[in-house]
């Protein structure tokens, strides 16, 4: 059984006013913990992280992979939605990845585009998600995050920080929308997971509006609170632990809490959730 891990952390979002500052040190602590457990892991850290490169990063991943064999692909950064154009989403909007280039070319990484990647693989591949990003937010721009170190932030990019206004979302004003009411918020990964195939996803808080994973600073360190919590978790769970078992450890006697009002979320059938922990 191969174990392949791409882990990717964003901080660096040019041209958007919405840098974050925790989400390389996840990609890094993932990737650490990942490979003392004998994966082979491959990282994209801020430039790196390019759409193309996130693309062929997940196509790398999982297209080298054979029945049997554990991919974990772990995602910091923003999250974000834009207008569906094909007609596949009830609310209208397609859920998203922010890579590095969001704003400068590359775009959006689309839930659409990351399922077809993932349908790919091989039959009896294990493919693991775990996003700490926001799923939900305003559509229209948000205002620079210049606010203290110690003071979350919602990884969420909404859509007026990167879309040309014609491509925003208008209302029968014709004015671009402040919020979709009916945005289901889903993570980009929702998509592409498959519980027919066994996939598992965690991911760092509830889907639909209002609902975000924070940027955080634990002990003096930039971090995504989920990630935080996830890893300490997980260090502490005994060798026979279920995934289940991993999410009960985290929520909720870790998170919400005071200062990180988030519930992290496991979705997946029955079987992968009873699965022993990357195996």
């Amino acid at each position: 059984m191969a174990k392949t891990a791409l882990c990717i952390g964003i901080n660096d979002y040019p041209g958007t006013h919405m840098d974050l500052r925790g989400c390389v040190n996840d990609a890094q602590d993932w990737a650490a913990e990942l490979a003392a457990r004998g994966f082979a892991v491959t990282t994209l850290l801020d430039a790196q992280a390019t759409r193309a490169a996130m693309a062929q990063g997940f196509q790398a991943a999982v297209g080298g992979a054979q029945k049997g064999d554990v991919v974990v692909i772990t995602y910091s950064g923003h999250g974000t939605y834009v207008p569906d154009l094909n007609g596949d989403e009830a609310d209208g909007l397609d859920e998203a990845l922010c890579p590095y280039d969001l704003q400068t070319g590359g775009g959006a990484l689309l839930d659409d585009e990351i399922h077809a990647i993932f349908a790919a693989r091989a039959a009896g591949v294990r493919l693991v998600l775990i996003s700490d990003s926001c799923h939900s937010g305003t559509v229209t721009r948000a205002v620079p995050q210049d606010t203290p170190d110690d003071v979350p932030r919602p990884r969420f990019m909404p859509m007026g920080n990167w879309l040309p206004p014609a491509m925003l979302p208008r209302g029968a004003s014709g004015q671009p929308l402040a919020r979709v009411a009916q945005a289901s918020g889903a993570s980009a990964f929702a998509k592409a997971a498959s519980r027919a195939a066994g996939d598992l996803l965690l991911a760092g808080c509830q889907e639909g509006p209002n609902n975000f994973s924070y940027d955080a600073r634990i002990n003096g360190r930039p971090c995504g609170a989920f990630s935080y919590y996830a890893l300490k978790a997980l260090r502490s769970l005994p060798p026979s632990a279920s995934y289940a078992d991993w999410h009960a450890a985290i929520t909720p006697g870790s998170l919400p809490s005071a200062s990180y009002p988030q519930s992290p979320q496991i979705f997946g059938n029955a079987a992968a959730r009873r699965r022993k922990v990357f195996t």
